[in-house]
């Protein structure tokens, strides 16, 4: 260190507590980077890399970004995943004795955004903890931006990081003792940055911790706490108590099912449009729209809460005209839940303020609509809104309408507000009139028309004369203050005195002004409690009128719900494909499954409509356990504990994995934790593998779900074969989606119809996409040779395809093969025509001789 200078020795003692973030150390109107901090930032914000002489022999690499637009430059780096701790100058440099003291204010880490540009208004921005212990793991979450946390118990890793990967985390916070091998695969699922806390102590935090009694939950909970105030180092009033959930109290969608069905995001482009999420949101305030991706995530599984959720709904469908002034009303709310955020961090400006007084005024004609529509939930609804009066008769009476941007340039409280304030601004009022005044005098007696009165930070008033004019001012009155190329600048002792009363004037004003916002603030401040309750019952509202507005709007009708699993759609559609077809027509279809019915093995072409009949069922039932009406003509419906899916095929590479390996363990996933309360989608299981492994796995899963499990499933296949399962399966039943042929070209019909499909159409589909000509004769070609010979080859039983299957590992043989008649077995081999052999008929051929070989 002795070889620094003593201002990048106090740079290295800073940087040391933070090592894994970038050091924005103040210096004057920049915050600058040293060392390898230098070397990267200059790279990812492509900003100039300097050096500078810090005492060595070797110029210090450096590089800076101003301090009044570092905003833009910390966005970057934070979306990069990266963290920045900013180191403030804590003194008046003019005072400071040797090296001005320095201290680190805040840091800012991807999953701690306040605001900026990755901030997304009706998206949460949640950090994380993840705590374990033996077999059991704790996750708490908590958006900084809202205050809000929750936190829930799991019995294996994979079910935690799934749960966060809902979420959407951008942090996740640990105690250290995780190892590398086992953060990685966290880090690569989640794509968040992992940071470290040490603390974990409950102490502090008890009344934040009231609802828990779970160690382990306190546990993670307080050391997100400790976290959050370790890098904010200021005010969080706004954190909410942490409220406990248990999964098992709503649907439970895994993170794959929730891909796969497009609930919030699309799988191609990862976007909102396109989604459920896109589909239903109508909502007016940004809190709704959170609120609304929250509900979605989490479908109830009490038919009470999800009635009440319907009823309010068909209400408010009923009720047109004080729908409408509703969503008028709630245009005008502001994000109550981020403001109360930014009161307690100490960010927020008079404009906010206004705003909230906006929003506090509209409360009350929330309240009165609601109480017009006269049923007993809306008006409970009504009567929780509180209105906060007091408050809104504080900021009514101390902001003017249209304050500044700024806290420290005045200009935002009400005349009248404050006597000594008033006394200031009259003075400062009266002083800029005085000068305008002098300055027509100075013209009259001078004789200069030009002769203007001017002020600047640097010099204050002054009387500017061109030099064309020096000769007709009075000698020995005129003071000089200073010279530029075509004028010169001067005071009298009457500018000098009146000067002095306007800048302290000025001074105290701003000084006075700025005190009274901050008590204003702090006024605030005590009302966040209540503007958070607010916030949650506004939200509710919002989301309850959206699912209204939809509804109407899409044809929605109010689902119902059967005791008996009975599950009975009547012209379902899949809402999201039939807003964006629009005008050319969604085909609706019925999905029956009558008590004792729990599988359909749905078949038909490519292209047909398989894949989406199975998506808008699970969407229906999605729908309907949210409190939403359901894109169908009628529909009755179980409540379903689970839904999952497999539908889609992509390799996981970040962990390794091919398709197949994929579609596996999402299968086993589903498998073994599905009940007879489930919803099972397979969108043709084992493709990936060849066709009677596939065939047999696929057969093999029919079976355990009809049997060992009994969840409602809909199953599609392009194995015909198994079509005669219905057979011996009397819970299953076939269903097929209709496709017509006409001169020679298909036509999709999309409609679901009892039966199994006749025909496959692949090469038909193939011709749609585009290929060549000479592609689709060959390939048609092809088809009827081997059509015409499987005609004359004996089927393949099931235990001979189990027995024929080859292994991927060498086993010994049950048998030793005798070393007679290998001669006439060779001889045999010799003789086959390979090439002419459909797969068909060279599998059974080798099972013959395989057979004659062990005998």
């Amino acid at each position: 260190m002795s070889q620094y200078t003593p201002m990048i020795q106090q740079y290295l003692r800073v940087k040391a507590d933070y090592e894994d973030a970038f050091l924005f150390f103040r210096l004057g109107d920049f915050y600058e980077m040293f060392f390898q901090d230098a070397l990267r930032a200059s790279q990812i914000l492509e900003i100039t890399l300097t050096s500078r002489d810090g005492g060595s022999s070797d110029r210090i690499p450096m590089c800076g970004v101003p301090y009044h637009s570092a905003k833009g430059y910390i966005e970057r780096l934070i979306a990069a995943g990266h963290k920045v701790a900013i180191c403030e100058q804590r003194e008046d440099p003019k005072q400071a004795k040797g090296v001005i003291k320095r201290e680190v204010v805040q840091v800012i880490t991807p999953g701690t955004m306040m605001e900026g540009a990755g901030i997304q208004e009706k998206e949460n921005h949640y950090l994380a903890c993840i705590e374990r212990t033996g077999q059991e793991l704790s996750i708490a979450v908590a958006d900084v931006t809202t205050g809000e946390c929750k936190t829930a118990l799991f019995t294996s890793v994979d079910a935690a990081v799934h749960e966060l990967a809902a979420y959407g985390v951008k942090e996740v916070v640990t105690n250290g003792q995780w190892s590398e091998a086992e953060i990685k695969p966290i880090q690569a699922r989640l794509g968040a940055v992992i940071s470290v806390e040490e603390m974990s102590d409950a102490a502090p935090f008890r009344s934040l911790l009231s609802a828990l009694t779970e160690d382990l939950t306190i546990q993670a909970t307080a050391r997100l706490y400790h976290y959050l105030h370790r890098t904010q180092k200021r005010s969080l009033d706004h954190l909410q108590a942490a409220e406990p959930y248990e999964i098992r109290d709503y649907m439970n969608i895994d993170y794959f099912s929730k891909r796969n069905l497009e609930l919030t995001e699309t799988i191609r482009s990862k976007g909102k449009k396109g989604s459920l999420l896109w589909l239903l949101d109508e909502t007016k305030t940004a809190m709704g729209g959170r609120l609304l991706k929250q509900w979605i995530d989490r479908p109830l599984l009490n038919e009470q809460d999800i009635n009440r959720r319907l009823g309010i709904v068909e209400k408010l469908l009923a009720s047109y005209f004080e729908r409408e002034e509703l969503r008028e009303q709630l245009k005008e709310v502001y994000d109550l839940e981020r403001l109360a955020g930014r009161v307690a961090f100490g960010n927020v400006n008079a404009r906010d303020l206004v705003q909230l007084k906006k929003s506090l005024g509209q409360i009350p004609l929330l309240a009165g609509g609601l109480k017009q529509m006269n049923e007993a939930e809306l008006t409970k609804l009504a009567d929780s809104l509180d209105p906060c009066t007091e408050l809104f008769d504080q900021l009514d009476q101390a902001l003017i309408e249209d304050p500044p941007i700024g806290v420290k340039e005045g200009g935002m409280i009400r005349d009248g507000f404050h006597a000594q304030l008033d006394e200031y601004r009259d003075a400062a009022r009266n002083g800029k009139q005085w000068i305008a005044e002098l300055e027509k005098q100075e013209r009259d007696k001078t004789g200069i028309k030009s002769l203007k009165i001017g002020y600047n930070r640097i010099f204050g008033y002054y009387i500017e004369v061109t030099k064309a004019n020096l000769a007709l001012l009075e000698e020995g009155r005129y003071e000089r203050k200073q010279t530029l190329a075509n004028c010169e600048r001067f005071v009298t002792p009457e500018l000098k005195e009146k000067e002095t009363l306007i800048l302290e004037a000025n001074d105290q004003m701003m000084e006075l002004e700025y005190g009274l916002f901050s008590q204003l603030r702090e006024q605030v401040k005590a009302f966040i409690p209540r503007l958070q309750r607010l916030a949650r019952m506004v939200s509710e509202i919002d989301v309850l009128q959206c699912f209204a507005a939809v509804s109407e709007a899409r044809r929605f009708v109010r689902p119902s719900f059967s005791a008996n699993g009975i599950m009975h759609i009547e012209g379902g559609r899949h809402p999201v494909v039939e807003k964006v077809m629009d005008a050319q027509g969604f085909v609706p279809n019925d999905c029956q499954m009558e008590e004792g019915r729990n599988v359909l093995l749905i078949t038909g072409p490519n292209m047909s409509g398989k894949s989406t009949y199975m998506r808008q069922t699970a969407l229906i039932a999605i729908l309907a356990q949210i409190g939403c009406y359901v894109p169908a003509d009628k529909a009755v419906l179980p409540v379903f504990d689970q839904i999952f899916t497999r539908i889609g095929a992509a390799d996981d590479l970040v962990s390794g994995q091919s398709t197949f390996m994929v579609e596996m363990l999402e299968a086993k996933h589903a498998i073994v934790s599905a009940t007879d309360r489930s919803l099972i989608l397979f969108d043709e299981i084992g493709r990936g593998t060849s066709t009677y492994d596939g065939m047999a796995l696929a057969q093999a899963m029919i079976e355990y779900i009809h049997t060992q499990i009994g969840a409602k499933t809909l199953f599609s296949t392009h194995y015909h074969e198994l079509t005669v399962l219905d057979e011996t399966l009397p819970h299953m039943q076939n269903v097929h989606v209709t496709a017509a042929e006409q001169e020679g070209k298909v036509v999709f019909l999309h409609k679901v119809k009892d039966g199994a499909a006749d025909k496959s159409y692949g090469i038909h589909v193939a011709q749609l996409a585009g290929l060549p000509d000479s592609v689709i004769k060959r390939a048609d070609e092809i088809l009827q040779s081997f059509e015409s010979k499987e005609l004359k080859t004996a089927p393949v039983q099931a235990d001979v395809i189990s027995e024929g299957q080859l292994s991927f590992f060498e086993e010994k043989p049950a048998v030793k093969p005798a070393k007679k008649d290998q001669s006439s077995i060779l001889s045999k081999l010799l003789n086959y025509d390979i090439m002419e052999m459909t797969p068909m008929e060279a599998m059974n051929t080798l099972y013959a001789l395989q057979k004659e070989a062990k005998k």
